[in-house]
């Protein structure tokens, strides 16, 4: 069975759930210039060095470059992304895995959005900083993971 063109429907929800929860992985697509496929290219980098890539693909089809905001288009199963969303490879990282996370709660029908979902999709940001932290053998992303994880732990006081 394929997976579905679009996540929009409750059968066409169901048949991709279905199709992830039986192994289903996309082979993900960045479109755009060459200039943002090559910043994606290096937050994936820091994606893989977490651990989290094989979640990201269970969940994300495509990663496309617009003009306008950056967000989640769950019937596409896709993230736009703009050239200044990328700009930070931990940022961009962060922003994609909190995006896929969400894909994967609107799958699972749980609530991802407002201010419960939105709670929770930060906590999701800041383990995959840990993660990332803790799985590095570069000095230069721990010390800029620890940085970011005092910078979330500070705004928490704000």
């Amino acid at each position: 069975m394929a997976f579905p063109r679009r996540v929009y429907t409750q059968d066409e929800v169901r048949r991709a759930k279905s199709l992830i929860d039986g192994g289903y992985r996309h082979r993900l697509r960045i479109i755009g210039s060459p200039e943002f496929k090559s910043k994606v290219k290096d937050a994936l980098s820091l994606i893989k060095e977490a651990g989290r890539y094989d979640f990201l693909r269970r969940n994300i089809r495509a990663i496309v470059e617009i003009e306008g905001l950056s967000q989640l288009r769950e019937a596409e199963a896709s993230i736009w992304m703009n050239r200044y969303a990328v700009e930070d490879p931990f940022e961009a990282a962060g922003f994609i895995i909190q995006k896929a996370w969400q894909m994967d709660a609107y799958l699972r029908g749980v609530l991802y959005y407002g201010h419960v979902g939105e709670t929770a999709a930060v906590s999701v940001r800041i383990s995959f900083l840990r993660e990332l932290k803790a799985k590095s053998r570069d000095p230069k992303v721990r010390e800029e993971c620890e940085r970011r994880l005092r910078l979330w732990e500070e705004s928490k006081f704000l």
